[in-house]
């Protein structure tokens, strides 16, 4: 297979940090004291970062490893272009 130079749709990292954004997204709406104000500098969004990236399931991990077969055939599909993925 001639491997798409720099394609997002093969990187499982890229779709483990869209959890984690969205996941801290989240955090907007919780009532918890730790989240209830925006972070005051990059070192408390770190420490929310890692708190989060710690809670990360396996089972989001697995299905990116499940899905690696059918976003390879969708990127050889589109000649290396745009995937839904």
């Amino acid at each position: 297979m001639v491997w798409p130079a720099q394609s997002p749709d093969l990187n499982p990292m890229k779709h483990t940090w869209g959890y984690l954004k969205r996941r801290l997204a989240e955090h907007e709406h919780l009532e918890q004291q730790y989240y209830q104000h925006p972070p005051n500098g990059m070192e408390q969004l770190w420490e929310r970062i890692e708190v989060d990236w710690n809670k990360v399931p396996a089972s989001v991990c697995q299905g990116l490893i499940e899905s690696m077969s059918r976003r390879i055939e969708a990127v050889l599909k589109a000649k290396g272009g745009y995937t839904k993925y």
